[in-house]
């Protein structure tokens, strides 16, 4: 890199480079570029254009120089910068979490719908396993500053990164996190829940092969991959909601594609609640199941 070259020369140099990287990277190299620019630089999105005619700094070469080589090689962009934006919010990512969806918005939308229509007296106690980083809790209690949340997730990684996010997102007095296996927490220590959620791993072994190279090469695999047809850890919940002291009012999957109507029968099939449906995504997939006891 010259040392006179301007971030704009910069930014049209690292993306031919990703562009002609030969790998199956996904992500579009010239937004990616501007992410990571963004970040090294410390640069407000606004910043981007207004200076980006600005000499690149010689003490940032050696760093930028890394993260366009874990880029070509296919490390999403989000791990690089560390942050993802979920709902309007930054979040911290680290390899030890899934990279939050867009379609996990709609799964928190409709919730967020959901009990603020059931609840107007007092307030939920919301449950949400396999958290992650923390996105869904967290973005609910930022929305919700009175409710109640309860993030399990079998990772100990996984709960130190969402406490983080918590922490910075200052709702660490809403959210206990707990680490352990689906619900046997709540099982074991006889906790009382209004809303069950949950985002857990469903793709088939089988489809792992299939996925991009951002995503069976670098994001977790015990948050992605399960055997079979990818529905066990929903069979296995679903069994376990009548161990708990009471059934939750609302329950809300996040599920793979083709995995929809097979959920809502099992729910269906308790006769708790009085009515189970399924929401499709911005790509016309039934990505969620909803069920749902209404006064």
């Amino acid at each position: 890199m010259n040392q006179q070259m301007s971030v704009r020369e910069a930014f049209i140099e690292a993306s031919s480079f990703l562009k002609e990287s030969n790998n199956k990277n996904t992500q579009e190299p010239s937004q990616v570029c501007r992410w990571m620019l963004e970040a090294l630089l410390e640069w407000k999105h606004n910043d981007f254009y207004l200076r980006w005619h600005e000499p690149f700094p010689i003490e940032k070469r050696e760093k930028w120089k890394d993260m366009l080589n874990r880029k070509a090689k296919g490390e999403p962009v989000q791990y690089i910068i560390g942050i993802q934006e979920f709902y309007g919010l930054n979040f911290k990512v680290t390899d030890a979490v899934l990279i939050p969806r867009p379609e996990t918005e709609i799964l928190v939308e409709k919730m967020m719908q959901e009990c603020r229509q059931l609840w107007r007296d007092r307030e939920p106690v919301i449950a949400d396993i396999g958290t992650g980083s923390g996105i869904i809790p967290i973005t609910l209690a930022v929305h919700n500053p009175s409710w109640e949340f309860i993030a399990v997730d079998i990772s100990d990684q996984a709960i130190q990164v969402a406490k983080q996010n918590a922490k910075k997102h200052n709702v660490m007095n809403q959210i206990e996190f707990v680490q352990g296996d689906l619900l046997f927490p709540l099982i074991e220590n006889n906790i009382e829940i209004d809303v069950l959620i949950s985002n857990p791993p469903y793709i088939p072994s089988q489809d792992m092969k299939d996925l991009q190279i951002e995503v069976k090469d670098y994001e977790p695999l015990n948050a992605l991959e399960v055997g079979g047809d990818g529905l066990y850890f929903y069979e296995k919940m679903i069994k376990q909601l009548s161990d708990l002291p009471k059934y939750p009012k609302i329950v809300g999957f996040e599920v793979g594609q083709g995995q929809a109507k097979q959920v809502a029968e099992w729910l269906q099939s308790l006769n708790h609640w009085n009515e189970v449906y399924i929401v499709k995504d911005l790509a016309d997939i039934e990505r969620h199941v909803v069920a749902i006891i209404k006064f």
